[in-house]
């Protein structure tokens, strides 16, 4: 009992230092993403909070983080757009028809979850995953070089001189300190990402260093500050934006984009920290807790979100296991705003950039350069396509076009491997067993193994080997059928599966005589009679 109370108190200990350290990361995230969707950065900052808040604890992956995320951000910037087109610009009408689209969202998402829908992720293969996380580690590496920029004149600059030197030796020092306090173990009782933004924090304030902070970037995002209240319910949605068909038509195609990409980034991050703890999450409860995260995200004036592969990874390395942490995250974030601001202000952004680098390194499948070699060029294709098309597009259509491409080559190699071995009996009959699986891919091919014109007055065909997949093998063995009784031949047809006989007759009544039914063959049958075993079964050796 005593050591099972010390391994709780020590995964409380390790969730809440964790949770803190996610949170001072979830900050320019949240901020940075607010201003890629074109709001104000409380907007972010508050879905960070609630859905944060939400998932953590009725989502389907204890120690996963969720939050407003880049992927949604890239889609909400035309949507915030037009809607802001619709009305003068006073009115700021594309904040209202965001939230009532999160809100859309988050119901599309809870129907999935509803029907079960979050099992369809494990049809995902594995170089998709592997192709997936590689581009979002590319992603994640590329949002950070944004950090290394100024704003002058208006205009965004890549940094000079000593504020360059300064922000990449800053980088450098945070990731030198994540990578060497595991390796000199001063201590196991803080993460190292935590530890790595103290002491980088400390040096920039004591040495009255002049680098980019937390506070100088919402301020050249044109933001005013950190500080903000509690999250309150935005009634104006439903009095400034008018409830027709019209609106449904606008912002549903949006909704349903934003909805499939939040849950298939949820879910694959979910797979992934699954591989990382090796324990097991639900996807239905997932989409079930981010559906409902974003209609309450919705109603209160957040910009919505799906979980942060990135956060996920540093909460997870820093020993963050159980929904503890992630409640953590979500808490401190809003103890910043209402309390901390000031404090969280000072924070560099070299540190945060340097713990993003860290979590790059530890994201990209290194492995996939080991297994070049040892692959199908045809997975390493996917691997490389769902790759590239993360970081030119989004997850959504990379994770989309790579399972197409799986599918397709599964199909092509299945449809390859049909094959009919050919033989005569005694009485002239000559018989067709087919090997492998008969579907729509390996339909040209099966047609390809009979001799409708050569072949003599009885035919057999053996699906000894063959399964029958789906409706086009069903057409081709009825229009198989039909040929050879055009040529007035007598065609049977052997060892078809229970449910295929069934759809072949009720496709046609000419299958009556021409399936056989009574199969006496040794191959398939062992003697079953009790009569036949003087002795128990369990006294012979088979």
């Amino acid at each position: 009992m005593t050591e099972f109370i010390k391994k709780r108190v020590k995964n409380v200990r390790n969730d809440i230092l964790s949770g803190i350290t996610v949170s001072l990361a979830l900050v320019p995230e949240a901020v940075a993403f607010a201003f890629v969707a074109g709001v104000d950065p409380l907007v972010g900052l508050y879905a960070a909070f609630m859905i944060g808040l939400i998932t953590s604890i009725f989502g389907g992956r204890p120690g996963m983080i969720s939050g407003a995320t880049g992927a949604l951000a890239v889609v909400m910037v035309s949507l915030v757009a037009e809607g802001n087109s619709m009305g003068t610009p006073d009115e700021n009408l594309g904040l209202y028809y965001l939230f009532l689209t999160v809100i859309l969202m988050g119901v599309i998402q809870v129907l999935a979850g509803l029907f079960k829908l979050g099992k369809f992720i494990r049809l995902i293969p594995h170089p998709v995953m592997m192709g997936f996380v590689n581009g979002l580690a590319i992603v994640i590496f590329l949002s950070q070089l944004g950090m290394f920029k100024q704003t002058l004149n208006g205009e965004k600059v890549w940094l000079e001189g000593n504020s360059l030197y300064f922000m990449i030796g800053l980088v450098a020092l945070t990731m030198m300190i994540m990578w060497g306090l595991p390796k000199i173990k001063i201590t196991k009782k803080l993460p190292e990402a935590l530890i790595a933004i103290l002491v980088v924090s400390g040096i920039v304030v004591f040495s009255n260093l002049d680098v980019a902070t937390v506070g100088s970037f919402i301020k050249d995002g044109g933001g005013e500050g950190l500080k903000g209240g509690f999250p309150i319910l935005v009634l104006e949605t439903f009095s400034k934006i008018p409830m027709s068909m019209d609106t449904f038509l606008f912002i549903f195609p949006y909704a349903g984009i934003l909805a499939a990409i939040g849950l298939i980034e949820s879910l694959m991050t979910l797979n992934l920290i699954d591989d990382l703890t090796e324990t097991r999450g639900n996807s239905n409860r997932e989409c079930l807790a981010q559906g409902g995260a974003n209609i309450i995200t919705g109603l209160f004036g957040g910009m919505g979100g799906c979980a942060m592969i990135g956060q996920s990874i540093i909460n997870i390395k820093g020993g963050g296991r159980g929904r503890l942490s992630g409640l953590t995250a979500a808490v401190f974030l809003l103890i910043f705003i209402l309390f901390g601001s000031s404090y969280i202000e000072q924070v560099p952004i070299a540190a945060l950039v340097g713990v993003m680098f860290m979590v790059v390194i530890g994201t990209f499948a290194w492995s996939s350069f080991r297994i070049i070699n040892k692959i199908p060029k045809t997975d390493l294709f996917v691997l490389i396509l769902v790759s590239a098309l993360t970081v030119i597009f989004d997850l959504a259509i990379a994770v989309i076009a790579g399972v197409i491409v799986s599918a397709l080559v599964f199909a092509w190699e299945n449809a390859r491997r049909i094959r009919a071995r050919k033989h005569f009996k005694d009485d002239g009959t000559k018989v067709y067993e087919i090997w492998g699986p008969l579907f729509f891919g390996s339909i040209s091919a099966f047609n390809e193994k009979f001799d409708i014109k050569n072949d003599p007055t009885s035919i057999e065909i053996d699906f000894i080997e063959a399964r029958i997949s789906d409706h086009s093998a069903i057409e081709a063995i009825f229009t198989l059928v039909e040929k050879y009784q055009v040529e007035n031949k007598k065609i049977i047809l052997k060892h078809l599966s229970e449910d295929c006989k069934v759809l072949l007759y009720k496709a046609s009544p000419i299958f009556t005589g021409i399936i056989e039914e009574a199969i006496d063959d040794p191959r398939y049958h062992l003697a079953a009679n009790p009569e036949d075993f003087p002795k128990p079964l369990q006294d012979y050796k088979f």
